[in-house]
């Protein structure tokens, strides 16, 4: 069997909602099969993941191999695995939970043996609001990138297509030791010793999905194995790179991320003795590896929690970490004529925002936010300076591409307050099909500079998403604050039927009778304003395209059971509970048939359909006994049957109204 040119390694656990997307867009790749190998690593998954891997093998024996092993609690170890049987001439690794473009292997193995490159990154876009660094991709298509002179230490995830040599050569593996980050010393080895490093921006390569169904591990349970990580981490940079403007350039970003995090807005939520666990870890860290120049470089907010961590211990960090998320912008402190940041406990050095002025003057906090019209999403933000109006020049708040208009605000006299109007259609505009997050930075430019800082959002409450259409595609359109670091963010993100399901489950929860025996109770039928609230519009809806029915007789049974239709006519025996959600997702008509009930999951024909971009729902209570067509009425036995059209709510619909509701947008 002739080598292949490609080995993509997939380290599986429990992601059985995305795992068949990733998969397709593998076997879609137009590189071909012949030239591909698929390794799926198998770590211990509990969902039904690994039957779905060996049942995709089986159907294509030559192309995927799938590996499974106990649970190892991180994917070090699965990488490693698969690492160690792929045969292709490249490696790439991908996340389970992700997916590529149909083109990318081909133009990535495509580009290495063009330009002799030993490590490839092609563009990285986030689906359903996920954050990625994407300064790397800024200037273009470049073919020769350096790992100290531009943004590629801020994408250092192992997502990237590899030359099998280089890994021989350097024996490349995953440090097991490291419960997360432990991509991080791989890849920074491979473009360290690296020949060439080439970067791709001409296609979206890599979607990297923003998981709607994950548990999120809170920080207080995950905060002492990321402290062993960063210390590893750290360690494997110091032995890697010596001391230098080199090293600098790449321990600026595990400085200024993965340890400033570290001492995050999260940190107040900690147990005092895990505070100081964390304290003693940065501050050894920070006395070790920042020197006065990369202090000097480090954004202000992480530059004034570190150095507040080396002047004095945990109520100090407290202090200025609660001046942030709590009080919002300090006073600026003019003396010798230095300017500095009025945080309490921090020591001058570190406070001296002098050289940054422009950056300073940009750091502003929001005051509200609120939809000025069905159209028009306002925030309003104010500086503490006095003299903001006098010397920071022209002021402008952006939403990542998408530049709001700003404008003074007129109650306040002495011109430090702003409010800038961000048009919906823009923010749709300016956002990817699959979703985006718009961090909110606020830029000026006047006598000291140019300046930009993240705008901030202390005490503001996050409002609920209003529901708004772009296209055939229905999206959730809300200004959020990042919890990590308290920064504004205007979020957009497809409707999905998981979170339509999701909504009808709560809210039939609440509604659901005691069950006094164990024979499940029926479910209340919703009013039509229940329907409003959980974001579905009324009105029947057209369920038919191209002539084949959308809604197929059949018993109704539990969410977690097959789904089995009894076919054309038949009626349906009488059986209490179950709830059947029909949806049209866009790339696949014609059967697309939920089972769900409150005390479980989704299935759409055996496959899960929850997180895929929705169109049309109908919600069926009961049974029903004959197939929808075009504004048809179903007949049924002894149910009744309700059908809902998600689309663009009518003019007079409660979900078109403005709101003024400072807090966020509205549903």
């Amino acid at each position: 069997m002739p080598t292949p040119d490609v080995s993509v390694v997939i380290p599986v656990y429990n992601t059985l909602p995305y795992l068949r997307a990733c998969l397709d867009s593998l076997l879609r790749q137009t590189i071909g099969r012949d030239r591909l190998e698929i390794v799926a690593v198998d770590d211990g998954s509990t969902d039904g993941s690994g039957r779905l891997l060996d049942r995709i093998a089986a159907r294509h024996p030559g192309t995927v191999r799938v590996l499974h092993q106990a649970n190892s609690g991180g994917p070090a170890a699965p990488c490693n695995r698969g690492l160690e049987v792929a045969t292709g001439r490249y490696v790439f690794f991908l996340g389970s939970d992700d997916h590529l473009g149909p083109e990318a292997l081909e133009r990535l193995v495509a580009a290495a043996d063009r330009y002799g490159s030993d490590v490839v990154l092609g563009k990285v876009v986030g689906v359903n609001g996920r954050h990625v660094f994407s300064d790397v991709f800024a200037a273009g298509n470049a073919v020769d990138v350096s790992l100290f002179d531009s943004a590629l230490p801020w994408s250092l995830a192992n997502t990237k297509l590899f030359r099998r040599d280089l890994v021989d050569r350097l024996g490349l593996r995953f440090p097991e030791d490291m419960p997360v980050l432990s991509d991080q010393p791989f890849t920074l080895a491979a473009c360290y010793h690296a020949r060439r490093i080439s970067v791709l921006a001409d296609y979206d390569y890599y979607h990297a999905v923003r998981r709607l169904d994950a548990r999120n591990i809170t920080y207080h349970s995950r905060v002492d194995k990321r402290l062993v990580s960063v210390e590893r981490l750290f360690a494997f940079v110091d032995g890697l790179i010596p001391a230098g403007p080199r090293r600098d350039a790449v321990l600026r970003r595990h400085i200024g991320l993965e340890l400033a995090n570290l001492v995050g807005d999260d940190f107040r939520r900690l147990d005092r003795p895990a505070q100081e666990r964390v304290h003693a870890a940065v501050r050894r860290l920070v006395e070790r590896y920042v020197t006065d120049g990369l202090r000097d470089r480090l954004d202000i907010e992480a530059r004034l929690r570190l150095g507040a961590v080396t002047a004095g211990g945990v109520d100090e960090l407290l202090a200025v970490i609660d001046q942030d998320a709590e009080r919002g912008v300090p006073a600026t402190v003019v003396a010798d004529g230095r300017w500095h940041a009025g945080y309490p406990g921090a020591p001058a050095a570190w406070t001296d925002v002098t050289e940054v002025r422009a950056d300073w003057l940009a750091r502003v906090d929001t005051v509200t936010v609120s939809w000025a019209d069905a159209h028009t999403l306002a925030v309003t933000t104010r500086s503490p300076y006095p003299r903001f109006a006098a010397e920071a020049g022209p002021v402008r708040l952006v939403a990542g591409p998408v530049a709001g208009t700003t404008l003074l605000d007129a109650t306040d006299p002495t011109g430090r307050t702003v409010r800038t109007d961000f048009p919906v259609d823009r923010l749709l505009a300016g956002s990817a099909a699959s979703g985006q997050r718009h961090p909110v930075r606020a830029e000026v430019d006047g006598g000291h500079g140019r300046g930009s800082a993240p705008v901030r959002a202390p005490r503001l409450a996050a409002g609920r998403p209003r529901v708004l259409r772009r296209g055939a595609r229905l999206y959730g359109v809300a200004a959020t604050v990042d919890p990590r670091n308290g920064q504004l963010v205007l979020s957009v993100v497809p409707v999905t039927v998981g979170q339509v399901l999701s909504r009808l489950r709560r809210r039939w929860r609440r509604s659901a009778p005691p069950v006094a025996r164990r024979v499940p109770a029926p479910l209340p039928v919703p009013t039509t304003s229940e329907w409003a609230r959980v974001g579905l519009v009324e009105g029947h809806g057209d369920l038919e395209e191209g002539g084949a029915p959308q809604v197929e007789p059949g018993l109704v049974g539990r969410a977690d059971q097959p789904h089995h239709h009894l076919g054309a006519g038949r009626a349906a025996s009488d059986q209490p509970g179950g709830v059947r959600v029909d949806v049209q997702p866009r790339h696949r008509a014609g059967h697309a048939a939920v089972v769900a009930a409150p005390d479980g999951g989704t299935q759409v024909d055996g496959e899960d359909f929850a997180h895929r971009p929705v169109e049309h729902v109908a919600v069926h209570v009961g049974h029903v006994g004959h197939a929808l067509s075009s504004g048809g009425q179903p007949v049924g036995p002894n149910r009744s049957v309700f059908t809902r059209r998600v689309g663009w709510p009518r003019p007079t619909s409660r979900s078109a109204t403005a709101s003024t509701n400072p807090v966020g947008p509205q549903t």
